[in-house]
């Protein structure tokens, strides 16, 4: 495993996307085709189901250093990541020479062991590894594979050293292919690609409008966004639920998420628009909680996430639609290569076809002016809808995050000014600062936590946080202090909703620090009715 301990090791070491490129371009020219499946797999998140706890893992370390499991717990929050904490501390004993291919197998095999063979494999692999292939040994078995390379860099690396364009990779790599079904040359060359009726598209991702939020005139987005005539765009809404794709080949129906899980079976609603709708079309839109002719809040939709099974409780209070916003294959050709306003007759034609209650078309929004957009927006957020959508008319369907055709322009975010409570260290290179934090809000004198957030600060910002933390610590518990409520944050998120399972009652979407409050002292931050008002 040398050579992809190798490759890793370049790949940590730089910043730069050309040299992420390069350094993954060369390791696709020269290593075994069964190892490079690999690589392609982990990239794309087809890690080896794990086959041990995080519990045991520990455990095993602890054993193994020679330390106590307390000790071990101390070194790993300063460390701040599990792989390379064991990588420091255990001892090459006898070294074991193996390919990556035969490494991701050995960690298979564990799944059936008792935990006494299982302790004894991985520790003699943690004898038998050192370094950068022990730091890899121990990503495979953990699971988390993060070593910041996305999956468009690894694309355009493998399509520097094959030759084969970068969409035509991204399209051939989604899906549920595995490197036990998958050879590298079927893989990449595409030799069975029309087999598999199951794969999606790559998504189209639009850009974010960014600049000075609460823009109030159509001329400030404008001169925000240069779009030119609004003519030549269409406007809808930008849905707030789970992107996704339905097919329909071979006379079976697929649903495929957006961070491509196949859930057909988790939303059976959609079952029937298997005859709804003709063979060899494929649809892009989103999965909504829709109810009364409206939707519901992401949060209602959230009940849903994850859950194996549904009850008729919860498909009842809490049904789905796929609203349609695109159309990706129609009869059997992919159509992403025509203009939008061809796609949305051809989607307007199917929707209209297929007549299906679980089936919606995303409707367009009327506008002359840029100052009627500015209008719709500030209308979205009471239809428990994000923002808006813009699309050049006479865009394709691209692969990926692409400038210029696509863009989102999201409701300004709610928010609150909270009290700094609990802090702890971050994770990989923040693993010596504290940056995750805790933020409370008043209620009866007391501040009541009701979010978590690690993103928004600067730098400079978060190394004052943390001089902060550590002069200022009440109590301990464990890796989190307590610290004195003095410092006040402007915390932005997304949604809201009521909650049973928080102590606040309340449950805030995508929580962020959005300015540190210096001028603020935490008597003068917000209360938990505050928060509560914010509730529609």
């Amino acid at each position: 495993m040398n050579r992809e301990a190798a490759l890793f090791d370049q790949l940590d070491a730089t910043t730069s996307t050309t040299a992420k490129v390069d350094a993954l371009a060369t390791y696709f020219r020269e290593a075994d085709d069964a190892d490079k499946l690999w690589v392609i797999a982990l990239l794309s998140g087809r890690r080896p189901k794990r086959p041990v706890t995080s519990t045991q893992l520990r455990r095993w370390a602890a054993e193994v250093s020679g330390i106590p499991d307390w000790l071990f717990e101390a070194s790993y929050h300063v460390v701040g990541d599990f792989a390379e904490t064991v990588t420091h501390i255990a001892t090459l004993e006898e070294r074991i020479t193996k390919r990556l291919s035969e490494w991701v197998r050995y960690v298979e095999d564990l799944k059936d062991l008792p935990e006494e063979d299982k302790a004894t494999r991985v520790k003699a692999a943690w004898a038998g590894l050192e370094g950068m292939e022990l730091f890899v040994f121990n990503k495979i078995i953990t699971g988390g594979f993060r070593i910041g390379v996305s999956q468009k860099v690894m694309v355009k690396g493998l399509s520097k050293a094959t030759g084969v364009g970068d969409d035509v990779l991204a399209h051939r790599l989604m899906g549920n292919w595995s490197p036990h079904g998958s050879s590298f040359e079927e893989l990449v060359f595409g030799a069975n690609a029309g087999d598999d009726h199951s794969r999606p598209y790559p998504f189209y991702l639009a850009y974010g409008i960014e600049g000075p939020e609460g823009t109030a005139a159509g001329a400030g987005l404008n001169d925000l966004l240069p779009l030119g005539d609004p003519r030549e765009w269409q406007a809808e809404h930008k849905w707030d639920g789970i992107r996704g794709q339905v097919i329909m080949r071979g006379g079976q129906r697929f649903l495929w998420s957006r961070g491509e899980e196949l859930v057909t079976d988790k939303y059976p609603e959609l079952a029937a628009l298997r005859d709804a709708l003709p063979n060899g079309t494929v649809l892009d839109g989103e999965i909504l909680a829709w109810k009364d002719d409206a939707a519901l809040p992401f949060a209602e939709l959230q009940k849903r996430i994850g859950r194996k099974s549904v009850g008729k409780k919860l498909l009842a209070d809490v049904p789905v639609i796929f609203m349609a916003y695109d159309v990706m294959e129609h009869e059997g050709e992919d159509i992403r290569q025509r203009p939008l306003s061809e796609r949305r007759q051809r989607l307007e034609a199917l929707v209209a076809a297929a007549r299906h209650p679980a089936l919606a078309l995303s409707p367009t929004l009327p506008f002359r002016t840029w100052e009627e957009i500015v209008a719709h927006r500030e209308h979205a957020r009471s239809s428990s809808i994000e923002g808006l959508m813009l699309k050049r008319l006479n865009s394709t369907y691209e692969v990926g995050r692409r400038r210029g055709d696509w863009w989102k322009w999201k409701v300004d975010p709610l928010r609150i000014d909270a009290v700094l409570t609990f802090s702890m260290q971050g994770h990989g290179r923040r693993a010596d600062l504290y940056t995750d934090h805790t933020f409370g809000l008043w209620h009866n004198g007391e501040l009541v936590t009701f979010a978590k957030a690690y993103s928004g600060l600067t730098d400079a910002e978060m190394k004052e946080v943390d001089a902060f933390v550590k002069k200022n610590t009440l109590e301990r518990f464990g890796p989190v202090r307590q610290v004195k409520a003095e410092l006040v944050f402007e915390i932005a998120f997304e949604g809201i909703s009521a909650s049973t399972r928080h102590k606040s009652g309340v449950a805030v979407r995508f929580p962020r620090i959005a300015r540190w409050r210096k001028d603020k002292k935490a008597e003068d931050a917000n209360t938990l009715d505050d928060l509560k008002s914010m509730i529609r």
